[in-house]
């Protein structure tokens, strides 16, 4: 007797999962051509309609780990062993991501209500949830550095003074509000940002790469790939913090992921066809989102379409996220470490890291390349400030309007209500943040809490992963690689969690 016909006699009304949420409506997995409306998927298609979500979180990857720690990293330590961890983390988060992705397929539910059907249930788990996502993300780091790429682009000065930096902050709040303005056009607010994303993604890494091609000696090309693919510890001297924060944010969030990956759902990867979407509010029609998911029973036909839906999920994450975040990473940090050993040229400090490759380059290549410095690091940033503003705001709304039956009453079924007076306040809060710290400082605090999220939230998904249906059910190997998530990125975290108590980490390199 397959797991699903145990359900369907366990309960009538669907597939219970878990014990502190309802049971899973149950109905078939649709066919990718009927989520996408085309005649066939093959190449052309999987580029226009299933390549999506995986931009989303590649827009936030290269971002402040590729723009900013990495080459911060390199830049002072070199590529050996610095390389390899970068490495390791892309593999591992690609293999987590497609754990917590098999989950929204198999569902349709969102990460955040995955996990409230883990007992002690929805209050817990969901308070736990978002406290964590915000102690990771709200302090604003990517978007101090936007908003300090853009003040140099327009002024041509270095951010040096007390006002300069002021001036910066609120162009930084102002690029927030652009945020909200690109959320509200559009039938699908993730689709919305994935085409942004296609825009922002292809200008970083085309660009990059021809910049890299005339600037970088082939030498130093060679020198990285070795460094990259070297196995080596880290560099002797290197600071707890940092490595943390490489590891953390190479990729993506580590063990953080999860919040980005809501848009599966949304785009209608698997049982998200079936459980609904956010609209934009200028193009779209808010249709009613399921506040259960749905999952499907375990025929051969169904079977069939899973596999189906698995492959194209490999693809939009092995090849377009672990190949971008790769290629992003390595290029931003070739480009960097290439210019710190210039003739008469200091290493990036945190301080001067948003801004170091303009400045370096102004002086040895030309205007034209500072101003191109100046737009990439402004785009690179901007990317990581849409996915992780709008992360954040999605979260608390789908989190809180799939849990509370009085809050969609509120809402009349329509999560706008709440997604942006919620959207706009949270810009405001953001705002009085980032006049904290300096942006490296603030990316350092929420990379490294990053890997807090590896301590927990890979037993929750083997929990939930190891009870779907029996085609989508996980396999021996995802227990060992989620296993893995768990010693590497938790390893950071608790040595990073040491340094800021003790003064001194708990193994220093």
């Amino acid at each position: 007797m397959t797991i699903a016909e145990e359900a369907s006699i366990a309960s009538p009304k669907g597939y219970p999962l878990g014990h502190t949420r309802p049971p899973l409506d149950v109905d078939d997995l649709p066919e990718p051509e009927e989520v996408f409306k085309v005649p066939h998927i093959g190449p052309k298609q999987a580029i226009t309609h299933v390549i999506g979500p995986s931009l989303i979180a590649l827009g936030i990857s290269i971002g402040s780990g590729e723009w900013l720690l990495a080459p911060l990293g390199v830049a002072s330590y070199g590529f050996v062993g610095i390389g390899w961890i970068i490495l390791i983390s892309a593999v591992l988060q690609t293999f987590y991501n497609m754990e917590v992705s098999r989950y929204i397929m198999a569902t349709g539910e969102v990460p955040i209500l995955g996990f409230a059907r883990v007992a002690p249930g929805a209050i817990f788990w969901v308070a736990i949830s978002l406290a964590i996502l915000y102690m990771a993300n709200i302090w604003g780091g990517w978007a101090a550095g936007a908003g300090e790429s853009l003040y140099v682009l327009f002024t041509g000065d270095l951010v040096d003074t007390p006002s300069e930096r002021t001036t910066a902050r609120f162009l930084a709040f102002g690029l927030m509000l652009l945020v909200l303005a690109i959320t509200l056009v559009g039938r699908k607010i993730a689709r919305t940002l994935e085409l942004v994303n296609w825009v922002i993604v292809g200008f970083i890494v085309v660009t990059l790469l021809i910049v890299d091609l005339i600037v970088v000696p082939f030498s130093t090309w060679a020198a990285a790939l070795r460094g990259l693919v070297t196995p080596a510890l880290p560099p002797s001297g290197v600071d707890a913090t940092v490595i943390g924060g490489i590891v953390g944010y190479t990729a993506l969030s580590s063990g953080l992921n999860w919040y980005a990956m809501n848009y599966y759902r949304d785009h209608g990867y698997g049982m998200g066809y079936r459980v609904g979407f956010i609209s934009g509010l200028i193009g779209g029609r808010q249709e009613e989102i399921a506040p259960v998911g749905k999952t499907f029973p375990d025929t051969p036909e169904n079977e069939r379409r899973w596999k189906r839906w698995f492959r194209l999920l490999m693809l939009d994450q092995w090849v377009v996220f672990f190949g971008g975040a790769l290629i992003g990473i390595f290029l931003t940090t070739l480009l960097v470490s290439h210019l710190a050993g210039l003739p008469g040229e200091a290493a990036p400090t945190r301080e001067t890291m948003p801004t170091y490759a303009a400045d370096v380059l102004s002086r040895h290549y030309g205007s034209f390349f500072y101003y191109w410095a100046l737009l990439m690091g402004f785009f690179v940033l901007f990317s990581t400030q849409i996915g992780i503003y709008e992360g954040l705001v999605r979260n608390v709304a789908d989190g809180l309007y799939g849990t509370s039956e009085r809050f969609r009453q509120f809402l009349a079924g329509d999560p706008r209500r709440f997604y942006y007076p919620y959207m706009a306040v949270l810009a405001v809060v953001i705002g009085i943040i980032l006049f904290v710290a300096l942006p490296v400082g603030l990316v350092l605090i929420s990379a490294n809490m990053a890997n807090l999220g590896a301590l927990i939230y890979p037993f929750l998904l083997m929990y939930l992963n190891s009870k779907l249906p029996g085609p989508a059910r996980m396999r021996w190997w995802s227990y060992v690689i989620l296993m893995l998530n768990v010693l590497f990125f938790g390893f950071f975290f608790i040595n990073f969690a040491v340094s800021q108590l003790t003064g001194s980490p708990l193994v220093s390199f």
